[in-house]
């Protein structure tokens, strides 16, 4: 039986191997368990006994060994109970395959994109869970916390809402939180391990030696894990005896679990190759492998890799992951085996070698996943094309797909890069190509959750490696992210720090642009003499070093904060100097925004007619720029002008006018006391259209990137 699937590349393909497919998996055994566990959901906690309305969820914790189908267990529990949850099931994973306890923000923020809630780029672990309790209140809603390292985790997930059931899924006992209903697992009973055994493999093999296939569930501890892999090895070997295989594991010297034991007999059963595979994929990041990640670690053709895969996952070393691409997962009660086996078989060189193979290989696969969305460029889509046919994606959609289903994969990559640190050029290579795949495929303000914890990462290598060319960036695009989530304090420290950063690494661009973003923070705090004066020292630098066009939008930006601190004669200066700056570069819409922002400041000002006169003009302005919304505010503003000097006919003529260009001009426009002019001029959200522009990007002092 093959496995139908689709490739990076978008195509289906094939694959298969000479070992059987695994079959599909039956639940069997735990009859006990599961009825004790149902039982615990009805039963009545301390609260109620005692009167008290039960404050938080019903808990449930299935605490076992790895290996001893504790996740089993609580998925056939959440598949029979489901039905009394309307609002549905949502489910983490508490601890990644390395053994290392996952953020409980990390986690929240994961549940609360399930939700489809928003996720504000970093907020903290206490607002997050906060959140997550909220989106939960008045819910019927199961959680399933998988492999939870701690009761400080499950404590800050747990829902509030009484009405809500949370299945743990633990090592051991969750001290701390209340009315806990424990369910300890041991191995399978003798004939569950049994039935496991026949499912796997040709019954008659189990019915001619009975007492061989109990002497096997014995050896193998009653354990699931084990017992799958001694099924996958015997069903690859049609012509061994059951009873031969508890013989070998009983004469194994070497003491431990019997899930290490099965493990090393399969491991040594293996060609060398498909061994050495075996071995390295413990470096896959969160356990996730695909066809891409086994071919760069092992250093083989992707068509040998994707054979293998399919041969490790009819043996029980791995788990096929549902979904329109082939990828498959390594166990977590594995991981630790195969990390040991690489430690013991392969020099560190070696190991470091196959990790730095599987980043670049996934920094060409996010280079594609962006290049194939730049249908607008030749060049581009010449380059797209001169990718190697297993690197290169069909459509836009397949890649925006690859990436969908490999995002906490790529994630924990970056993680596993920067931690690393012997490999932080291949880290920042990497860091760059995702944001640029993100924002490419996601948008910036979709991806901004990620995004944020790429560039804390890429703060971490720069600091490390004392780069501060990068440092600035990150900070920057950090600072920018605060801002729009309205931590305009942190925003302001992070400005700083990159304004410092920048000076240090002598590059004119970060300074100026950190100087112009802590004026736009204090100007949204609301402290516009320090804003002007911000705003001034990045106009000094950019005249200093000839850039006019932005020089002229300094100019508006110093207007706006002397116009908000109620200095209408320095923002006329200021503004006028803006229109001049635009006339000799020949921007005539910006010349028209620039004229119709002076009119309003005269019109604070008190000064009618002058605000006619400018008025007038930047109407004019605004047709020959074609700029109908523009030309409808201006009317309407002349048209409160004339009211004011006690002209109402023609102020009804230039309302009518207004009336008609708005008609025929799709979108709102502004009104005579909103901002008519655009982003540059009128801007107060504490970002520039430069940081805007900029927000993801990541200084690299590589040529590819």
């Amino acid at each position: 039986m093959t496995d139908q699937a689709v490739d990076a590349r978008g195509e289906n393909r094939s694959a298969g191997g000479p070992f059987p497919a695994a079959a599909e998996s039956h639940f069997l055994g735990r009859t006990r368990e599961l009825k004790e566990l149902c039982a615990d959901i009805e039963r009545a906690g301390l609260d109620t006994i005692s009167g008290r309305k039960a404050p938080r969820a019903r808990v449930l914790l299935i605490a076992g060994r790895p290996g001893s189908g504790r996740t089993a267990l609580a998925e056939e529990l959440v598949r029979r109970v489901a039905g009394r949850y309307p609002d549905g099931v949502l489910r983490a994973r508490l601890t990644e395959p390395g053994g290392i306890p996952v953020p409980v923000e990390r986690a929240a923020r994961d549940l609360l994109t399930a939700l489809g809630r928003p996720t504000p780029p970093g907020a903290g672990e206490d607002d997050l869970t906060y959140a997550l309790r909220a989106a939960l209140a008045g819910t019927r809603t199961l959680l399933l916390l998988d492999d939870a390292a701690g009761a400080e985790q499950v404590d800050a997930l747990l829902p509030d809402d009484a009405a809500c059931l949370l299945v743990a899924v633990s090592e051991g006992p969750l001290t701390g939180i209340s009315d806990v209903r424990p369910c300890t697992l041991g191995g399978l009973d003798t004939k569950s391990g049994v039935e496991l055994l026949t499912h796997r493999i040709d019954s008659v093999r189990i019915t001619v030696d009975p007492r061989a296939a109990e002497s096997l569930a014995e050896v193998c501890q009653g354990q699931p894990a084990a017992l799958t892999l001694a099924a996958g090895w015997l069903a690859a070997r049609p012509q061994t005896a059951v009873s031969d295989l508890a013989k070998q594991l009983n004469a194994d010297p070497e003491e431990g679990p019997a899930l290490g034991r099965v493990l090393r007999l399969v491991h040594d059963g293996l060609p060398a190759p498909a061994a050495r595979m075996l071995r390295l994929l413990s470096l896959a990041p969160a356990g996730d492998v695909d066809p891409h990640t086994a071919s760069a670690l092992a250093g083989c053709s992707l068509e040998s890799a994707v054979e293998l895969l399919d041969d490790f996952a009819a043996l029980g070393l791995l788990r096929v992951v549902p979904g329109p691409l082939p990828r498959h997962e390594v166990p977590g009660c594995l991981h630790p085996l195969l990390t040991a086996l690489a430690q013991r078989h392969d020099r560190p060189a070696e190991l470091q070698l196959a990790r730095a193979r599987m980043l670049e290989r996934t920094v060409r696969l996010l280079q594609a996943c962006r290049a194939v969305t730049e249908t607008d460029s030749p060049e581009a889509r010449e380059r797209n094309r001169q990718l190697p046919q297993g690197l290169r994606f069909v459509t836009p959609r397949a890649a925006a797909d690859w990436l969908a289903a490999r995002r906490p994969a790529l994630l924990a990559a970056a993680r596993l890069a920067v931690a690393d640190g012997e490999l932080d050029t291949l880290a920042r290579r990497l860091m760059s190509q995702l944001v640029r795949a993100m924002v490419a495929h996601v948008g910036t303000q979709a991806a901004a959750g990620d995004l944020y914890g790429v560039h804390r990462l890429v703060l971490d290598v720069a600091e490390r490696r004392e780069l501060p060319r990068e440092k600035a960036a990150a900070l920057l695009n950090l600072a920018d992210l605060d801002a729009r989530t309205g931590r305009t304090a942190e925003a302001l420290a992070r400005y700083r720090a990159a304004l410092d950063a920048g000076r240090e690494a002598n590059d004119p661009y970060a300074t100026g642009r950190a100087m112009e973003s802590v004026g736009s923070a204090h100007q949204e705090l609301g402290d516009y003499d320090r804003a002007a004066d911000w705003f001034g020292r990045a106009l000094a630098q950019r005249l200093a070093r000839g850039e006019r066009a932005d020089a002229a939008r300094l100019y508006g930006r110093i207007a706006t904060a002397h116009t908000y601190a109620g200095r209408y004669g320095e923002a006329q200066r200021n503004w006028r100097a803006a229109v001049a700056a635009h006339r000799k570069l020949g921007d005539v819409a910006a010349h028209a925004r620039a004229l119709s922002e002076l009119a309003r400041v005269q019109e604070y000002a008190g000064r009618p007619e002058e605000c006619l006169r400018t008025c007038q003009e930047a109407v004019e302005w605004a047709r020959r720029a074609e700029d109908a919304r523009l030309q409808a505010a201006l009317q309407l503003r002349l048209a409160d002008t004339l009211e004011r000097l006690g002209d109402p006919v023609a102020a009804r003529l230039h309302r009518g006018a207004a009336e008609r260009m708005l008609g025929d001009a799709s979108g709102p426009a502004g009104g005579p006391d909103g901002p008519v002019g655009g982003p540059d001029e009128g801007e107060t959200d504490g970002t520039s259209p430069e940081q805007a522009a900029n927000a993801c990007e990541i200084r690299s002092a590589s040529a590819e990137d």
